[in-house]
């Protein structure tokens, strides 16, 4: 039977009880964890089986967003600190080439660290453009400005983490750059032309549309869809992410708590699920609403499992055994120049 196209959070480093019940009933497609629920590398491991064992399949996919700087959820001192994608692209600035390698370095440690606590997908690259308006919620999460230097960086970084044997999500179709607002909290608006936006915003994931899994922005874009933000906008997806950008892989929505959108939980699984998201998240933990998100979902489509086949298969097999210490000194002496 195929799962819930949900994907859950759930609420501290250990599951309870009730927990344990609820996912073996609901059987969702995947788990994402965040702070709340990573102690250290020991505790973290167990959490990761435990999760997989409720839902009897050992391909169940488990997500974090590990991206550096503000944006890491596994921190020091278990951890690596590792840097903001804007310093790698202050070093792009001056060295695009040193960028890019000392991007796939640090992908490369960081897919070596997730994959040996049982995660399987790191929600980066981040391909939004970092404009002078763009809101501190994105900030220095974004690469740069240029969307060829964007582009590039997201490419290496991407490039590393398959390498270490995890997928990559790119995010915020079709552009998060021009949000002036925190979606956390509320609907931002874009009124830039559709011309402007597929020449400078759309061009990043466009360059990237073969990677296997992408997600949506909860950004209105007047142009595109007046009405609906991309993550519940059936034309934006359509027409823009799976035409105009070009994108094939699994497309999740982002977190569906998040107060950009409107409705209880279940309008808003269903709304993201009849415009097109593949899988949705679902990341608050809570039980309750967990609930709520199950009983609103239907069954996962052949096509969305496909498209998830088809994603696990890039990272069939055992990663190369990595220098940890070679790697993680190149890229500290490719960083210092930034």
């Amino acid at each position: 039977m195929p799962p819930l196209p949900v994907i859950f959070g759930c609420a501290g480093p250990a599951l309870s009880a009730a927990e344990r019940h609820f996912f073996r009933e609901a059987a969702p497609f995947g788990f994402i964890l965040f702070a709340r629920n990573c102690d250290n590398p020991e505790q973290l491991r167990r959490l990761t089986d435990d999760l997989r064992s409720q839902t009897g399949r050992d391909d169940t996919p488990i997500l974090i967003d590990q991206e550096g700087g503000r944006v890491q959820r596994l921190k020091p001192p278990h951890w690596r600190d590792m840097p903001a994608a804007a310093r790698f692209g202050k070093l792009a600035a001056a060295d695009l080439a040193a960028a890019e390698r000392a991007c796939w370095l640090n992908a490369r440690l960081l897919a070596d660290d997730l994959r040996g606590l049982g995660f399987a997908i790191d929600c980066v690259p981040c391909l939004d453009l970092g404009r002078p308006e763009t809101h501190a919620a994105i900030g220095d999460r974004a690469f740069s400005a240029d969307p060829a230097v964007v582009a590039a960086l997201g490419r290496s970084q991407a490039d590393g983490l398959l390498a270490g044997g995890i997928l990559p999500v790119m995010k915020h179709l079709p552009g998060h750059g021009r949000a002036t607002v925190d979606s956390h909290k509320q609907l931002p608006r874009v009124e830039t032309e559709a011309a402007t936006l597929a020449a400078q915003d759309f061009a990043p994931f466009a360059a990237l549309a073969d990677l296997p899994l992408a997600m949506t922005a909860h950004v209105l874009f007047t142009a595109l869809d007046p009405a609906r933000p991309a993550t519940q906008s059936a034309g934006i997806i359509a027409r823009v992410i799976r035409e105009e950008i070009g994108f094939r892989g699994l497309l999740l929505s982002d977190d569906l708590d998040m107060q950009a959108l409107q409705g209880d939980i279940g309008e808003r699984v269903g709304g993201a699920l009849a415009a097109g998201c593949d899988v949705v998240l679902q990341c608050n933990g809570k039980l309750p609403t967990m609930q709520q998100a199950a009983q609103a979902s239907p069954a996962m489509t052949a096509a969305a499992w496909q498209r998830w086949r088809d994603a696990a298969a890039q990272v069939a097999g055992t990663p190369a055994v990595i220098d940890r210490r070679q790697v993680a000194g190149e890229l500290d002496e490719l960083l210092a120049a930034a």
